[in-house]
């Protein structure tokens, strides 16, 4: 049982069970970040596997929609594999591509690091049951890190949104708002890549292939059911940032119509206070109040019984 696995760390061959073999074969970043270099390697080792010229292409090109294709003698995956940065909280993404054969896996990523560590670990050190069985289930394993990393990812995230409640609730700011639509556009982006990804994986429980062993079958629905929770816990965190977006706006409303409120009351006791204000401040020549000694301090009098009565008459209401 043959296993090639191309990933960009330091050497180390390792023997399987049945004269297989598995080899982290390592390519320098620098020769790495060179395309025609990158391409020239990908379609050497695409000749030595027999495999399609479109399939060479899609794995250079590496903004393809995650997919599974069938081929005669072997199975072609493109999906996404994701890290995310604890200390930024940001999504980083790159293309994994995978090729299975009856004898062989070739695995194709980006970018140095990857999260298949606990798999080489389990394989180095002969655990599990993933040196007795077929290629197949190793294809297995490493797409169940790619989704149990989807589902890490998904609750990392899930916990910074329901903390953004709490802050809605006590002091809805601009930055708030910002957040709410961060994570809007990293769900979103989640849900594009991951449902695709359990849609080839249905496609993959249903398929009549040589390649995936009657033996692998129940952990390929497992796999489909890991999927499937990832895509529903997705689908609850975008309806709990739309109800946050909602209470967001509710609270920035409720806030404006306090303001408003105060705004209209302090108006309403001023329009009558205006209107005394006006007569007196007429410029005809005959005004009889104006002729009395203490005509002024009796209209403050006024003023200030008419702006305590309609104060009472506010509370008393409960609008204030």
């Amino acid at each position: 049982m043959p296993v090639i696995f191309y990933c960009y760390k330091p050497p180390l061959p390792v023997r399987i069970n049945g004269g297989g073999r598995f080899l982290d074969c390592s390519v320098s970043s620098k020769k790495l970040s060179s395309r025609p270099f990158r391409t020239s390697l990908i379609r050497e080792i695409g000749q030595g596997f027999g495999l399609h010229a479109l399939v060479l292409e899609d794995i250079v090109n590496t903004g393809q929609r995650p997919r599974m294709e069938e081929y005669d003698d072997y199975l072609f995956f493109a999906l996404k594999m994701m890290s995310y940065d604890q200390s930024t909280g940001k999504i980083r993404s790159e293309q994994l591509s995978l090729i299975l054969g009856k004898s062989f896996l070739l695995t194709f990523q980006e970018q140095p690091g990857d999260v298949f560590e606990p798999v080489r670990e389990r394989i180095r050190k002969q655990k599990g049951r993933i040196r007795k069985v077929g290629i197949d289930y190793l294809a297995y394993a490493l797409l169940d890190t790619v989704v149990d990393n989807y589902l890490f990812i998904i609750e990392r995230l899930g916990e910074q949104i329901e903390e953004i409640e709490n802050q809605i609730l006590d002091n809805p700011t601009q930055e708030v708002l910002s957040s709410i639509n961060a994570y809007k556009r990293e769900m979103n982006y989640l849900r594009k890549t991951i449902r695709p990804v359990r849609e080839f994986i249905l496609q993959l429980s249903r398929l009549d292939s040589e390649i995936i062993q009657e033996a692998t079958q129940p952990f390929v629905k497992d796999l489909l059911d890991l999927s499937n929770q990832a895509v529903d816990a997705i689908d609850t965190y975008r309806e709990m940032l739309t109800d946050h977006l909602n209470i967001y706006d509710s609270r920035v409303s409720n806030r404006l119509n306090e303001i408003m409120k105060v705004l209209t009351i302090f108006s309403a006791i001023f329009i009558p206070l205006t209107f005394i204000a006006g007569i007196y401040g007429t410029n005809f020549e005959y005004v009889p109040e104006l002729k009395f000694h203490y005509s002024y301090f009796f209209m403050w009098g006024v003023m200030i019984v008419v702006a305590g009565f309609m104060l009472r008459f506010f509370r008393r209401k409960g609008w204030l």
